[in-house]
Parts: C-alpha cells; structure tokens; sequence
C-alpha cells in the first residue's frame, strides 16, 4: 500500500498512469473509517483501475473549533482497515499546509440554493469549506469517478452541483447508507458516544421510519411535528432539525406533489455530539 502526504509527490505518481487512461476512483474522508467507508473502497476497487482514498481532518468545513478539535484522528489504524481489505488503495494523507499552502481559508461558492437549506442554515460556511476542499482534492486526483456516501445526503448533492457547475470531469457516485446493527447511521463521530448513548441512539433511525410511514397519508407540516413531540419524550436528545425537503432542490415541502422525490433529514444532539442522518420518503 502506498501512502502519501504531499500532492506533488501523488500527482507524480499518478501522472502516468493518467495518460495511460487508467480509470481512477476516489474516495475522500476524513478518516476514523467505519465499514460505510470501505462500502465506498469496495466500489472503487470493483469499478476502476487505481483507487486513491484521501484522509484529511479539513478545518475550513467546521463551524465549531471544540468539533473540530475533538474530531477522531486514527491514521495507523485507519491504514490498516484498508490493508486488511485491500493493498491496492493508494493513500494521500496531508497536512494542512499542503493542501492550503498557509492561507486556510475557504473559497465562497453559488450552489443553486442548495447551500442555503438545513445544514447550511445551521453551518454557516461549511458548504463553502466542503467545495474548496473537494474542488481542490479532484483537482490533486484527476478521479474518473468519486464515491460519496447518501448519509450526507445533503452535501451529496452539493458536490454534484460543484462538478457540473466548474465542467470538473468527473462522475459522481452517491453509495447507500451504512448502519450499525440498531439501525444508527455509521458516523466517525459515533465514536465518541460512550455506549448507552450509541444504544439509545437506536431511536433515530426507528422515529424516522414512524415518519416515513405517517407522510404516506399526512402532511409535511404533521409528519415533522409528530417527530418533534417524538423526541420530546427523550431528554437526552436535542434536536436540532427536522426537515422535509424535496430531493433535487431540497426545498421544504408545502404541499405534496405525486411527480416528486421526498427525504426526511434530521440532526440531533446526544452527549453534545452532533449526528445527522436522513431517509428516503417515497
């Protein structure tokens, strides 16, 4: 396995193989992997040539220093998930410097609107944080494909409109949700619950499946306070949002169209650990 921590040395290196017409896959994280992640590998591997997975903790996609701070670093060991699936992943593992090259800050972006719904009503500039590094590792890659997983659904959406609006060349893959036997949406971040609270956890998932069942015959409006008077039966959740939102433009619904793809996306408190997760209504 190959590991590499500056972009000149990995665009060296995959120079060649680019003007070969090797097909690239990427997967960008920010380590503490977790089988969602290697769902991801496992794509990649199975669809290109070359696989290159990024493992960088970027600092302009936090709105919080203390999360920030706090976020899982576990290199060694994220290694050696991949060499236990794989030796044929390539790793770029950078520091900070360089990828920003001492000005670590984001650049400002348009996406339709997209940006200015759920998490980044709550998030203020972490869109911003999110293309400036996703636009700046497709850049490094070159990729032919780039694997996202649908538990950020949100910023799923966000990175295909960043690749159709700048003409990257690049598809843009969104992977199913990966979750833990109770149902919680795998999550670096689910590494600091202590484990009560990632048991109770449990009761994410199964109060947006209630809501999944109650919006077949209910409005948006119901259906969204049926989850918050839910949750108020658990004081040690704080939730955040709840939101019904149409999947392309990701517009709260009003009213209920039948030629119409909806989700439910929620983000939620526990231990003062943030969690977000989302589910398909249709």
């Amino acid at each position: 396995m190959l590991i590499f921590n500056k972009k000149s040395e990995l665009s060296a290196f995959l120079s060649p193989l680019i003007k070969q017409k090797k097909s690239i896959g990427f997967v960008p994280t920010m380590g503490a992997l977790h089988q969602g992640h290697l769902s991801l590998l496992k794509n990649s591997l199975s669809e290109n040539n070359v696989t290159v997975m990024s493992i960088f903790v970027n600092p302009t996609q936090f709105n919080n220093a203390e999360d920030l701070d706090k976020y899982p670093r576990t290199l060694e060991r994220d290694v050696q998930i991949m060499q236990d699936l794989s030796n044929n992943i390539i790793v770029y593992a950078p520091e900070v410097t360089d990828i920003y090259e001492g000005n670590t800050v984001s650049e400002n972006f348009n996406y339709d609107g997209l940006e200015n719904q759920m998490e980044g009503k709550h998030r203020p500039g972490h869109f911003d944080g999110v293309g400036t590094i996703v636009k700046r590792l497709f850049e490094i890659v070159q990729p032919n494909k780039a694997y996202f997983g649908e538990k950020d659904f949100q910023q799923l959406q966000i990175v295909k409109k960043l690749v159709s609006k700048y003409k990257i060349p690049v598809d843009v893959i969104g992977c199913p949700i990966h979750r833990e036997t109770n149902g919680l949406a795998m999550s670096s971040r689910n590494e600091r619950l202590s484990e009560t609270a990632r048991k109770n956890a449990a009761i994410i998932y199964q109060t947006l499946n209630l809501a999944k069942e109650i919006f077949k015959t209910n409005s948006a409006e119901q259906t969204i306070k049926f989850v918050e008077k839910e949750f108020e039966k658990y004081p040690e959740f704080e939730l955040e949002y709840f939101e019904i939102a149409d999947e392309a433009t990701l517009l709260p619904v009003s009213e209920k169209e039948s030629n119409k793809k909806y989700r439910g996306f929620i983000a939620i408190f526990i231990e003062n650990i943030r969690l977000i997760d989302n589910i398909s209504l249709n």
